[in-house]
């Protein structure tokens, strides 16, 4: 009975040794990431004058540290959770971010007011968004719906960023831009919808920013055409 009880005792011993270094591990780990952010602001953002300022007053910051905590609990399951802390951060950043997008090392959230990042967005390592930007869906996909950023990407101020396909590596783009379509890497794409004006660094010479297909004007003109056709139709009618 004893030696029942003292095997148990030292396999108690071992399991709580085992966690509490898994615990250790978990928080180092956590505390090297937060350092790494910080860092990142430090780097990016020239307005910023100490890691003390950045951890108090750096909104995009407060909300990645709440997307961390999110993410942890949504994976393990902790649904409702995980939403909760993620509203709770909205209320207070302006910055949504849904528990399950997945987001790399280095992340800033500049200003960060207006952000949106869908459940399914994927962010690689240092990225940058500026505020009002949107990594959503177009509301006809499923599954994966949501963009994904490769490393070092530039999203600019209220750029949109929709559907389920990626930015390449090193890409930027452009302030208020609408990307609807895959831009590879190394590449900068502005307007709406954005358009390519540069690839690997060299300006796109066939881009013409004057005469880009207006969208808009493209199905007004189909209307008018289709309700001249009514109008031919209608006077054979009466006659």
């Amino acid at each position: 009975m004893n030696e029942c009880s003292a095997r148990k005792r030292q396999d108690f011993v071992k399991q709580a040794k085992s966690k509490i270094n898994t615990a250790k591990k978990n928080i180092k780990r956590s505390l090297s990431s937060v350092k790494y952010d910080v860092r990142a602001i430090r780097d990016r953002d020239p307005a910023a004058k100490s890691d003390l300022e950045v951890l108090l007053l750096y909104p995009g910051m407060h909300a990645l540290l709440a997307h961390r905590a999110a993410h942890f609990l949504h994976k393990k399951r902790f649904y409702l959770t995980a939403r909760t802390i993620s509203q709770v951060s909205r209320f207070f950043t302006g910055i949504e971010i849904h528990p399950a997008a997945k987001i790399g090392k280095g992340l800033v959230i500049d200003h960060g007011m207006g952000v949106v990042i869908g459940e399914t967005a994927e962010i690689g390592d240092n990225c940058t968004l500026y505020q009002g930007v949107t990594l959503g869906g177009t509301g006809k996909d499923i599954g994966k719906r949501h963009p994904t950023l490769g490393n070092n990407v530039l999203v600019g101020a209220g750029a949109k960023v929709l559907g389920p396909f990626k930015i390449g590596d090193n890409s930027k783009i452009a302030a208020n831009a609408v990307v609807l379509d895959e831009i590879p890497d190394n590449c900068t794409a502005v307007g709406i919808p954005a358009k390519l004006v540069r690839r690997e660094g060299v300006r796109v010479e066939d881009l013409d920013q004057v005469h880009i297909p207006d969208p808009v004007a493209q199905e007004l003109k189909k209307l008018e055409y289709k309700l001249q056709e009514l109008e031919a139709e209608l006077r054979e009618i009466k006659k």
